[in-house]
């Protein structure tokens, strides 16, 4: 999708559109520049080993490069009325350096790159300084826009590039602006991002149902090992069992990479009991049942580290797995549990809670649309959790006034979700604006309801946000509601190995309503359908115990 197929040249209109909106009067008539400076391949600290690299967000956007490297100066000029010569951008790559090409792949050419990306014109890098200069001498009074200066959160402007700016008498050089800007036109997307980000999901959603069927293929006897298998030779992927996070991990990272999608959009979550409470939980490093993982249990599944191993039954419990991939420069965010153990079902407990967490979910969905506060959203979500804890007896008292004491907060304690776009908190400074005007006025809720909403804005059409309610039971957040008065607390201690459960989709709000980009379905039904991993296989008891053998006649030669 990058390239002369990204619509960046639109995305650099509607940026200028919202810079005349917040320029003060002085400064409207002037022509304006963008000077941007694109990301450069990080290298692992005090070495020179390249680190994944990704194009910066606003860089991106406006141009649809991904070269290293790469700068943008984008003109608008606000007394043209044509609108093909009021803006232009102009993209300066790097040359193609002789002594790199065995070590790495090359920029594209200035002729590839005329072919990849829809800007006005394409330069080396190295005429960029005089770029600069020509169009000082031509636009003398040009009011030149950067992201924050000297901030570590953006790529760094050469200061050979700002020198004759800054010092310039009649210009004027900001980064009081643009940042803000670029976040509220970024935060509605059009069609085309809509279509990126579309496929992020599709790639995703299928990366989630393949760990679960994965999962449930091992319990139904479709994963067998051939000889020799974890002894002989590595076991291969058609082999492959999950029995720790970091395997479910694996496995999703797998099946997006085999896609074509190059990142992550942010570290995988995957989480397997007690450990699904702790929200952004990225360690994936514990066994299903024992953990934590030690040394070669690629080899021998932990079963040489574990005594009990040979009883073949993993606990009941929930893996809660919250990852999403990128592609080109845009995210998907999905969240799924699903049950592991207990026949490939959810326990009565952890049923009920997913149960109530899937129909916050499905409530939220159904209020969405545009002009609808997302703060509603949020304190429909713990409305619906104390009556559903009320129904279950985990809360005790009237409704109103524990939505008041906001006990809730301990177990819902996050935003219902957030803007979805390049990054996965997108465009902060737009979705959660400083001084914001828009904030309903709550007279039945707490205030700990909203504290850390990444979102408080009315929706509007062409928003993409995600739906992500959750009820955890973590220890430390349980401590503020030990003297509850409205906690059934000899209850609640059936409910606290749990963990928590999430449930996660990426929406897209429409004209009327909404559209749910993420197909991986969330249903009970289907969940324990497609995830049915009651225990270690028999066939796989036989191999733990090939495996012991051999080891035991190793070490008797």
């Amino acid at each position: 999708m990058s390239g002369s197929s990204y619509c960046a040249m639109a995305h650099v209109q509607r940026t200028f559109e919202q810079l005349m909106n917040v320029l003060p009067s002085q400064l409207k008539e002037k022509p304006q520049v963008i000077l941007l400076a694109g990301g450069r391949t990080p290298f692992r600290n005090d070495t020179d080993r390249e680190l994944p690299f990704r194009q910066e967000s606003n860089f991106y956007y406006l141009s649809g490069c991904s070269v290293p490297g790469s700068f943008l100066l984008a003109l608008y000029q606000p007394e043209h009325t044509n609108d093909f010569t009021r803006i232009s951008v102009k993209l300066s790559i790097p040359e193609i350096q002789t002594a790199d090409l065995m070590w790495s792949v090359p920029p594209p050419t200035i002729e590839e790159a005329k072919q990849l990306f829809g800007v006005t014109d394409i330069a080396h890098s190295s005429e960029l300084q005089s770029t600069i200069d020509l169009l000082l001498q031509s636009h003398p009074e040009a009011v030149f826009h950067t992201l924050p200066r000297n901030s570590p959160l953006f790529p760094t402007l050469p200061e050979e590039y700002m020198a004759t700016i800054v010092t310039s008498e009649t210009h004027t050089a900001t980064d009081a602006y643009l940042l803000s800007s670029l976040h509220k036109t970024r935060l509605i997307k059009d069609e085309n991002e809509v279509s990126i980000l579309r496929h992020a999901n599709d790639i995703s959603s299928r990366a989630h149902e393949t760990v679960m069927r994965v999962l449930g293929n091992a319990v139904q006897g479709k994963i067998l090992q051939g000889k020799g298998a974890g002894i002989d030779r590595p076991l291969l992927p058609g082999e492959w069992l999950i029995e720790k996070e970091a395997e479910a991990e694996a496995i999703f990272i797998a099946s997006c990479r085999r896609e074509g999608a190059v990142h992550q959009a942010y570290l995988p979550i995957v989480a397997a009991s007690r450990r699904a409470a702790t929200l952004h939980y990225c360690c994936n490093d514990r066994e299903f049942t024992w953990g934590p993982v030690k040394p070669h249990d690629h080899l021998n599944h932990g079963a040489l580290a574990h005594g009990h191993a040979l009883d073949g039954q993993l606990e009941p419990q929930v893996l809660l797995i919250d990852a999403g991939c990128e592609w080109e420069c845009y995210s998907a965010d999905i969240t799924r549990t699903m049950p592991v153990g207990n026949g490939g079902k959810f326990t009565e407990k952890s049923k009920q809670i997913y149960s109530l967490v899937l129909e916050m979910q499905q409530k939220s969905m159904r209020t969405l649309k545009p002009g609808v506060h997302w703060d509603t959203i949020q304190l429909l979500c713990h409305q619906i959790l104390v009556e559903g804890f009320l129904n279950l007896g985990l809360f005790k008292g009237s409704k109103d006034e524990i939505l008041r004491s906001g006990i809730s907060s301990a177990f819902f304690p996050h935003g219902v979700g957030h803007s979805l776009g390049m990054d996965v908190h997108d465009v902060p400074s737009a979705s959660k604006p400083i001084n914001n005007a828009t904030i309903p006025q709550d007279k039945v809720g707490h205030p700990s309801f909203y504290t850390y909403l990444r979102l408080r804005l009315p929706l509007a059409e062409g928003m993409v946000v995600t739906v992500e309610p959750g009820i955890y039971f973590h220890e430390h957040l349980l401590k503020a509601v030990e003297e509850s008065e409205y906690v059934n607390h000899s209850l609640l201690r059936e409910y606290r190995e749990m963990g928590g459960v999430r449930i996660e989709d990426d929406v897209l709000i429409t004209s009327d309503g909404c559209e749910n980009l993420t197909k991986v379905r969330s249903d009970v039904e289907w969940l324990e359908s497609t995830s049915q991993t009651i225990k270690i296989l028999k066939d796989r008891d036989v191999s733990i115990r090939r495996i012991l053998d051999w080891t035991k006649s190793a070490g008797d030669a």
